[in-house]
Order: structure tokens, then C-alpha cells, then sequence
């Protein structure tokens, strides 16, 4: 009869390792739906019965461009993906089942501001305000982030104000 081997304490660092990412991998997948402060994160809606019934009606009317248009409006999808949906629906697949709607969530409109002292401030604002505090290197940062501009257009943008 043999005798297993007996583990040395690297061999058992690895094992304790390895059970620990596996169980923080099963905790991850399953524990999606909370975020780490505790509150839940919003599930995906389900699809309304009169978007469900516009893009079936203008898909069955050969207006698939109005179907995509509607779609993307109501759902912010972008043009891929409703055109996706739209040539399901033409398929005969509904929906609500096709696994791009999974993810729906309703466009949430924000107001425009009433007044102009809800906008808030342009860039060349926040810039200047930067450069006041002695933030210029942020001021540069700020300026590429938003422009996509190369660093050497952003410091003069940011010198010239």
C-alpha cells in the first residue's frame, strides 16, 4: 500500500490559495446584483409591451429603418445592436427573448437646466479656475480627457487662457 505524500507548508500556502480565489470567483459571479456599499444595482426592465408592439408593427410594415430609429431612441442602443434586434424580430424572434434586450435598461432623459446659471461651467471656465488654484498640470489633463487633443495642443490651449 502506498502512502500519499505529505504536504510542506509552500504546498499548503498554494492549496489555501487556491481555494481562496476560487470561492472569491463563485462569491463574484453570484454576488453581482450588490455593490460593496451594500445597495443593489438596478436590474435590467423588461422590454414595454408597446415598444414590443411599435417594432413588430413596423417591422410587419417593411419599415425596418423606423424600427431600428425607435428602438434606439427608446432604448439607447446603439445602431449595431438594434439592427440586430430589428433582423431578429424580422426572423420571427421576439423582442423581449433576444439576448442584446437583456441588457434594456429605459433612457433616462435628464432636463435640460431652466436657467443659465444651471449650465455648468464650459471648459475654458473649469480651465481657467484650474490655473487660478496653480493646477495646471490638471488643467492639461482635464483639457485631453474632453478633447482628445495630444498633450502639446493642450498645454498651449491651456497657456493661451
Amino acid at each position: 500500500m502506498r502512502r500519499m505524500p505529505s504536504l510542506g507548508p509552500a504546498e499548503l500556502i498554494v492549496l489555501i490559495l487556491l481555494i481562496v480565489v476560487i470561492i472569491g470567483l463563485v462569491v463574484g459571479v453570484t454576488g453581482r446584483s450588490r455593490r460593496r456599499d451594500g445597495t443593489t444595482v438596478a436590474v435590467p426592465a423588461p422590454v414595454p409591451q408597446d415598444l414590443e408592439q411599435l417594432v413588430g408593427g413596423l417591422v410587419r410594415e417593411r419599415r425596418q429603418i423606423q424600427a431600428i430609429k425607435e428602438l434606439r431612441q427608446r432604448t439607447g442602443l446603439g445602431l449595431a445592436d438594434a439592427k440586430a434586434v430589428v433582423d431578429g424580430v424580422a426572423a420571427g424572434q421576439p423582442l423581449h427573448s433576444h439576448p442584446i434586450m437583456a441588457r434594456f435598461r429605459p433612457v433616462q432623459r435628464t432636463p435640460l437646466p431652466s436657467t443659465p446659471q444651471d449650465l455648468p461651467p464650459d471648459l475654458a471656465t473649469r480651465v481657467r479656475q484650474l490655473k487660478a488654484a496653480g493646477r495646471e498640470e490638471q488643467a492639461i489633463f482635464l483639457v485631453r480627457g474632453e478633447t482628445g487633443m495630444e498633450e502639446h495642443e493642450a498645454r498651449l490651449f491651456v497657456d493661451s487662457l
